[in-house]
């Protein structure tokens, strides 16, 4: 097994913990400590669960820290759609959207291959 930085999984969970950092920029200040850290919480465990059980080096752990991905991503779709709800998305993050659905795909296709 190669490193974690080649599994396209990886990559677009990093891609997409990266684009909710920058989206959550324009958040309101009083939601620093609220949403805005949650939705960043949520989004990084994605990439993090899959570099963690990437190191531990045994399929069932792997699958483990995985599903955790999985969960986290459910989370980050939540609290995306909600703080769209709320008005808190200056600009269209449609993108995000989608690649929130892409990651979805991939991530449950690992999950179902290891």
């Amino acid at each position: 097994m190669g490193t974690y930085r080649e599994l396209i999984v990886f990559q677009k969970a990093d891609e997409l913990a990266f684009r909710i950092f920058k989206m959550t920029d324009f958040f309101p200040k009083e939601e620093l400590y609220g949403i805005t850290s949650q939705i960043r919480r949520s989004a990084l465990s994605i990439p993090t669960n899959i570099v963690e059980g990437h190191a531990r080096r045994s399929k069932k752990e792997f699958k483990q820290f995985v599903n955790i991905s999985l969960s986290s991503l459910a989370e980050t779709r939540y609290l995306y759609d909600f703080s769209k709800r709320l008005g808190y998305h200056k600009k269209d993050n449609s993108e995000i959207a989608c690649l929130i659905e892409e990651v979805g795909k991939i991530l449950w296709s690992f999950y179902q291959s290891i």
